[in-house]
């Protein structure tokens, strides 16, 4: 310039960001969601094991999850005086406090329900007539000073225990309380006095002076020994014959150890520490272990012991609980690591299209910047300054929302997932565009399927690629996918199946579309043929996005599998449980429903059809057909089978007692129907001849053949043979014609179903009931025919198996899988098509100069979208399918459906394919194609030709 100074030129990243916000913007926020999902995924993994853990120390009885620190009472070597101040509350004060101090980390105390003192560990035989004596046993009580009675609990009636003089080992005379359950049941009341003998001198009298109610019955003071809190009346193990007694334990004044220490009720000191888990942490739980063992039977017990002396013990049921929950979470972590590696390889590939796409919209500027003499380097920090501007921050508010969404987790696997986002996008952008101008590449030239053919070392990267994914899988198909902890080739899965079908189908994709190019080339019409021609050359069919889609349509199929098996298992559960809609039985095994009940519940409204059975446990297998197996399975206390058998495994050699199960023919066909058991074959079962109904009154001789349906089991041990049975529905014998695998209302595998009309004793002791019947009428008419029958709901039963917080959190995330990769599915279809929709448009126009008609552009690009589509939803579903085929033998629902409820069938539930998820995925992609690609023929007959055509365009 004439003045001497250089013209000021525009910032690169400004002017790039002013040029193109849309891209900008577009790009920012996909980084931002994928930064959220990706950070939001490990917190959400830590919140509900922080929950899981916190929530099974909490729920689990406080005497297995306290910890507690107990030793002898002071040895009778030491002084007197030595030995009552080792009792005292001062001294125990002191070493409770060391204790609570000394415990290691994570470890922490729930200080506010510390409680320590001395009780007694023999219980003593109380003689006092007063006391009741059930089978003329006298009560045996415990006694226990402990500290802090007036903080967890309120006075009902009298005085608090107290000590107006110092207690010592000579005194004979203390004060004491017990709670209103104990009162209640032990005839106790305030003034009453119980005799302990001493070993010297006369007995220690202890006098009732209150009566309390504890003010949370529930926690660790009341529940660590529930005989502080009620009662009980046990079986005495030493008398030869069937006789109970009670026992409790009475509360003391809190300095009136000493007195205990003259009796031979072996008093011990004890420090009971409840665990506080509001501090812990799902990842805790292995530190928490490790400090349990430490404390039981380590270093961590030799500290306790420099406290609290060389004959310390502790016990709790602590590491226990820790061990179950992990063994939950081990169980949880394999099913939720296919989710995370599937969704974080689609939203990966997804980044990468996103690359891809911007690459190919600025490929004409960076040529011309390279013919310009501009070096790699230099495009490239320009690209990554450029990119960092935009990514970077979108990460960080990613990162940011994760850590507000999530509250609970650890803050830097998520940081490491939301840098890895950003970084996998600075990199492959710059990374991307650059090396696509390594060489000078000619203008106009053709890049479709046909005409440019992949390089040699693409296809022998391919090759690589397939074999590695092949021999990982064969691999993985053999070992197996039953190993514990979360492993990446099974985890993996989805990602190598899906690769393995990318790239064998994107190299088939375009023989079958040159065979039907063919004879469509022969037609009038000229749709048809260049609807294919493009979609074999189109660059939408590469592997990048077709991977993607199978990527993201194999992980949401796995994903609502999962889902949809946990629903299944819970509904299958209840259906065991109950038998049916709505059951009416007995409290007890012989219990039997009267006519008026079942014809008042029959007529019910709601109730479609009413099943009576007649279950009969125990009954007793002829001795030829019985094995050697041990006894057989009986009811629990509901009344319904546990099944289990003592055979175990069913076969011959099985149990030598089965149940038998009285039917009518016709309503449980009808109820086998509707409950989706197996087909019952009712017309084997048909009462004439010689098992035909027998008159009023008449008994059943041995003679009587019954037809039964069995069980497999059973079936196997009685063979086609006549056996004589002895049952309390009469003396037969029956003759097995036939098999069944289940049968309603029982889980055992022992039994045999007989037509109960054929029976000498028909009452029935079961209902089963399908339909929808008023649960209030229903207990209203079992009721009113005494307190006897209970009722079971199909949907109370169901509605047991709620979710525990780990349960409900990996659910979540399933859920949250399954949208993700729906969605990402979604966004690789939109940027395939995107990523040709210039040419698409410039096409339309040049054949709307030739005379092409509006309707018929958009069925071109329809037809053009519907190969494409068509390829990634079946490709989808091989692939959906393929992967729960090859996970199914190693993944039990089992974790996640049934797990913490208590009487539930506990056998392995595996992960089955679900139609509907493999479907719905796979047709979204196709009606989304199609969407897309009607929404770009209805843009571009908006445009006018000009618009699109311009003079020395060579597109």
């Amino acid at each position: 310039m004439s003045d001497g100074k250089r013209a000021a030129s525009a910032p690169w990243i400004r002017t790039r960001l002013r040029t193109a916000p849309g891209a900008a913007v577009a790009l920012a926020v996909l980084v931002l969601v994928t930064a959220f999902l990706a950070a939001a995924f490990p917190r959400a993994v830590d919140a509900y094991e922080t929950k899981g853990l916190r929530h099974d120390i909490r729920l689990a009885d406080a005497g297995r999850s306290a910890v507690e620190v107990s030793r002898p009472q002071p040895g009778l070597e030491l002084p007197r005086e030595r030995r009552e101040a080792g009792v005292r509350t001062p001294e125990l004060k002191r070493i409770g406090g060391a204790l609570g101090q000394a415990l290691p980390d994570p470890l922490r105390a729930e200080m506010s329900s510390v409680a320590y003192g001395v009780r007694t560990l023999k219980p003593v035989l109380a003689t006092e007539p007063w006391l009741p004596r059930p089978d003329t046993v006298p009560p045996q009580l415990s006694y226990t000073a402990q500290t802090g009675l007036k903080e967890h609990a309120r006075l009902v009636e009298g005085a608090w225990p107290t000590t107006p003089a110092e207690v010592t080992s000579t005194s004979r005379a203390v004060r004491g309380a017990v709670t209103e359950e104990t009162a209640a049941a032990l005839n106790m009341k305030v003034g009453s006095t119980l005799r302990l003998p001493t070993a010297v001198g006369g007995p220690l009298t202890v006098t009732i002076t209150g009566i309390v109610a504890p003010r949370d019955p529930g926690g660790s003071y009341w529940s660590a020994d529930p005989l502080v809190r009620t009662p009980s009346l046990i079986p005495d193990p030493a008398s030869p014959f069937p006789q109970n007694y009670w026992t409790g334990t009475v509360l003391l004044a809190e300095d009136a150890g000493p007195a205990l220490l003259a009796t031979a009720t072996e008093p011990s000191l004890f420090w009971r520490f409840p665990p506080d888990a509001s501090a812990l942490t799902g990842p805790d739980g292995a530190r928490l272990t490790a400090v349990v063992n430490s404390l039981e039977s380590g270093p961590g017990l030799l500290k306790v012991r420099a406290i609290a002396g060389d004959t310390a013990e502790v016990l709790t049921g602590l590491g226990h609980i820790v061990q179950a929950n992990a063994r939950m979470r081990d169980a949880i972590s394999p099913v939720i690591a296919v989710a995370a590696l599937g969704i974080g390889s689609v939203a990966a590939v997804v980044l990468v299209m996103t690359g891809a796409l911007i690459a190919a919209r600025r490929k004409a500027e960076l040529a011309l910047m390279r013919s310009r003499g501009g070096s790699l380097r230099g495009i490239g920090g320009r690209l990554l300054a450029e990119t960092a501007v935009t990514v970077v921050p979108a990460s960080a508010l990613g990162l940011l929302l994760a850590v507000l969404a999530v509250g609970e987790g650890r803050w830097w696997p998520a940081a490491l997932a939301a840098t890895g986002v950003g970084l996998l996008v600075c990199v492959a952008l710059p990374l991307r565009t650059t090396l696509q101008h390594i060489r000078p590449t000619l203008h106009g030239a053709r890049e479709d399927m046909v005409s440019a053919r992949p390089s040699r070392r693409r296809t022998v990267a391919e090759l690589t690629l397939l074999v590695l994914a092949v021999g990982a899988v064969t691999a993985l198909r053999r070992r197996g996918t039953s190993g514990g902890g979360t492993d990446l080739l099974v985890s993996g899965a989805p990602v190598l199946v899906a690769l393995i079908a990318a790239l064998v189908l994107v190299r088939l994709y375009p023989l079958p579309l040159r065979l039907a190019a063919r004879p469509m080339a022969r037609l009038r019409g000229a749709i048809g043929f260049l609807s294919l021609a493009r979609a074999g050359r189109s660059s939408a069919g590469g592997a990048l996005p077709l991977l993607a889609l199978l990527l993201a349509l194999a992980t949401a199929a796995f994903g609502g599998s999962v889902i949809a098996g946990i629903g299944d298992a819970r509904d299958d559960a209840a259906l065991t449980a109950v038998g049916a809609d709505a059951r009416v039985s007995g409290k007890s095994e012989r219990a039997t429903l009267p006519d008026e009940l079942v014809r008042t519940v029959r007529d019910l409204d709601g109730v479609r059809n009413a099943a009576p059975l007649r279950v009969e446990f125990g009954v007793a297998m002829p001795e030829t057909a019985a094995g050697d197996g041990g006894a057989g399975s009986g009811p629990d206390d509901s009344g319904t089978d546990t099944g289990a058998d003592s055979g175990g495994d069913g076969d011959a050699a099985g149990a030598r007692a089965t149940t038998m199960v009285g039917v009518a023919p016709a309503s449980y066909t009808r109820l086998a129907r509707t409950t989706g058991l197996p087909d019952f074959p009712s017309g084997l079962l048909k009462a004439t001849g010689a098992s035909a109904p027998l008159p009023e009154g008449a008994k059943s001789g041995p003679e009587r053949v019954l037809p039964v349906i069995a069980s497999p089991a059973v079936a196997a041990r009685l063979g086609k043979e006549q056996h004589a049975v002895d049952t309390l529905s009469g003396d037969f014998k029956v003759q097995v014609v036939g098999t069944v695998e289940r049968v309603a209302s029982l889980a055992s595998t022992n039994f045999l179903i007989v037509n109960s009309a054929s029976l000498e004793q028909r009452a029935p002791t079961t209902l089963l009931l399908t339909g929808a019947p008023d649960p209030g009428k229903l207990r209203a008419a079992a009721d009113g025919n005494g307190e006897e029958f209970v009722v079971q709901l199909r949907s109370e039963e169901r509605a047991r198996y709620v979710n525990t917080p780990m349960q409900a959190g990996a659910e979540r995330i399933y859920l949250a899988a399954v949208a993700a990769g729906a969605g990402y599915a979604l966004l690789a279809v939109l940027l395939s098509l995107l990523q040709t929709a210039p040419e698409r448009k410039t096409l339309l126009a040049r054949l709307r100069t030739m005379g092409l008609t509006t309707g018929q552009g958009r069925r071109l690009l329809a037809f053009e979208a519907t190969p494409q589509a068509l390829l990634a939803a079946g490709g989808g579903l091989l692939t959906g399918w393929a992967t729960i085929v090859l996970l199914s033998p190693g993944i039990d629902l089992v974790p996640l459906a049934l797990a913490g409820v208590a009487g539930s069938d506990t056998s392995p539930v595996t992960l089955r394919a679900d139609l509907w998820s493999l479907a719905l995925p796979a047709a979204g992609v196709v009606a989304l194609a199609a969407a897309v690609a009607g929404v770009q023929a209805w843009w571009a007959s908006r445009r006018g030709s000009i618009t699109e055509l311009r003079a020395g365009d060579s597109r």
